[in-house]
């Protein structure tokens, strides 16, 4: 098999991997239009990537806090340095639904978001892109062990009087 095969067979299953990980991988461009959408995000949002791609986030959720997000992608752009929301800080940057409705007790996906700078081969930033993470599992444990322990401090400071 030739270098060029080989290269071409690496590319293939890359892709193949980017499209089907476990998290959420959006690319945009400067003006904020989708240039990748894998699978995580068509499983959750319900659009698909023929859909989204070339759509403004901000056309495909304008919900989301424009002054807020426009802040953080152009911070990236511009210091070319990667950020970090947590669900503590925004608990679900995406309006996904939980997809564990029944055993779940959240309604929302929370989420934590790396949003990363993409440079190109000039060393400029064309591109940037949002690793979304499912963090539901964690929040909602978190948030019950500190419901936990403000009945224990309650009934604690109860049985002290």
């Amino acid at each position: 098999m030739s270098n060029e095969a080989d290269g071409m067979a690496d590319l293939h299953w890359m892709f193949d991997m980017l499209h089907h990980i476990d998290v959420g991988l959006v690319v945009l461009d400067s003006k904020y239009q989708v240039k990748l959408w894998n699978n995580f995000m068509e499983n959750h949002s319900g659009v698909s990537s023929s859909i989204a791609k070339e759509q403004s986030l901000l056309t495909l959720y304008p919900e989301l806090d424009t002054g807020w997000l426009h802040q953080k992608l152009d911070n990236v752009f511009g210091l070319k340095t990667p950020i970090f929301v947590s669900w503590e800080q925004r608990p679900h940057f995406f309006p996904f639904k939980s997809y564990r409705p029944i055993t779940g007790i959240a309604n929302k996906m929370f989420q934590n978001v790396a949003i990363r700078p993409i440079t190109s081969p000039d060393g400029s930033i064309k591109n940037i892109c949002l690793v979304v993470y499912d963090v539901t599992d964690i929040a909602t444990n978190k948030m019950a062990l500190s419901a936990a322990n403000h009945k224990l401090r309650r009934l604690s400071q109860a049985l002290s009087k």
